[in-house]
């Protein structure tokens, strides 16, 4: 049975996820911490440069020593299994697929507001808390759980949120939503905590040193299947050694020459062809996205115009969404947008509520 005054605590060592469990404290919740354990120990050591930014060894000790600190419960979960199955082979086979996968925007999903949330309720918890800045507010009229944006606009994390459900959102609790970072690091210093200063986390977690390319071939025992590389009236430049090499939008490593500068402007599985042109040619003005989540509405049934956000720092751009058989919608953009990306998400605003979100597809050519 859930206990509304229990709140589990997913802490990663940071500063935001330790600041959240001391608010939660503060509002008088019974606070347990809980750390994924993703990896193998052997996995998680070796020279500090080579160390990830976030989950390692490092990080569950210093979420341990913040729990203790705090005065908090503290678990280790191993979900070693469920990261591999759930998160990696989805971001090795995107790349695969000559797609750009958001392995954070799963991870999210599946195991922090998943697998985690099981360990809570084993726990008799009635709220998992994180560390994010985004809001989650009901709406009497809708009678919906809505996604809002941070009110820190450099820090809103609201993009890699949007596919929760609304029983995920109605158990969800994100104390920093409305404050500011800096509003955080005051907090954690005046409340003695040793991580006040501790850096955020910006790569992906389980890919050292952002080198996702040499991550691919250990994990594949090889290098990718060779093909060409064509300017878009089809010439062969060159050869690539892999498709998940490369990426909408991307300018350096293409190895090939012209004399101007080339620009990813589409890669296909099927061809094992990667096309390069023109800064111009990496413009689109309209994407379909698939597997939609809604959290303000029940369904799309007409067109909306709404901010469109491609990327997780993308300002977001102004669009109209048009529903679309399958759980689909085609999204027109007002203005052309560049590097328009399969495999990324696009998250759909009406000010600061999320309407939705789903993961781009490619571009028929």
């Amino acid at each position: 049975m859930e206990d509304q005054n229990r709140a589990v605590v997913a802490m990663s060592g940071g500063v935001d996820s330790t600041v959240a469990a001391y608010l939660m404290l503060r509002q008088g919740y019974e606070v347990i911490g809980l750390t994924m354990c993703i990896r193998d120990m052997d996995d998680l050591e070796g020279h500090e440069q080579d160390r990830p930014r976030c989950c390692g060894l490092r990080d569950v000790e210093d979420a341990r020593r913040a729990a203790q600190s705090l005065g908090i419960p503290f678990y280790v979960v191993n979900l070693k299994k469920e990261f591999n199955d759930l998160v990696v082979e989805y971001f090795c086979k995107e790349y695969l697929d000559g797609k750009t996968p958001n392995p954070c925007i799963v991870c999210n999903e599946k195991l922090k507001f998943g697998r985690l949330w099981e360990k809570a309720r084993a726990l008799e918890a009635g709220a998992i808390v994180t560390g994010h800045y985004a809001r989650v507010d009901y709406d009497e009229e809708r009678g919906r759980y809505l996604l809002k944006k941070g009110v820190d606009p450099k820090k809103d994390q609201s993009y890699v949120l949007f596919s929760l459900s609304q029983y995920q959102l109605s158990r969800v609790r994100l104390p920093l939503g409305r404050h500011h970072k800096d509003w955080v690091r005051q907090t954690a210093r005046e409340a003695g905590m040793r991580i006040s200063e501790k850096a955020d986390s910006q790569e992906i977690c389980f890919v050292r040193r952002g080198d996702y390319r040499n991550f691919l071939q250990r994990r594949l025992g090889r290098s990718g299947e060779s093909g060409s590389i064509v300017d878009t009236e089809g010439r062969v430049l060159g050869t690539h050694n892999g498709i998940y090499g490369f990426t909408i939008g991307q300018r350096r490593g293409l190895g090939v020459s012209t004399g101007r500068p080339l620009y990813v402007v589409h890669i296909d599985k099927t061809s094992n062809t990667v096309t390069v042109g023109g800064e111009t040619e990496t413009f689109q003005d309209r994407c379909v996205a698939s597997r939609v989540n809604w959290i303000a509405l029940e369904s799309l049934t007409r067109s909306e115009t709404v901010e469109a956000r491609i990327r997780y720092n993308h300002p977001g751009a102004e669009a109209t969404i048009e529903p679309l058989e399958d759980d689909r919608v085609l999204v027109r953009f007002r203005r052309p947008q560049k590097a328009v990306t399969p495999g990324q998400a696009v998250v759909f605003y009406q000010g600061d509520v999320v309407l939705g979100g789903g993961w781009i597809e490619g571009e028929e050519r």
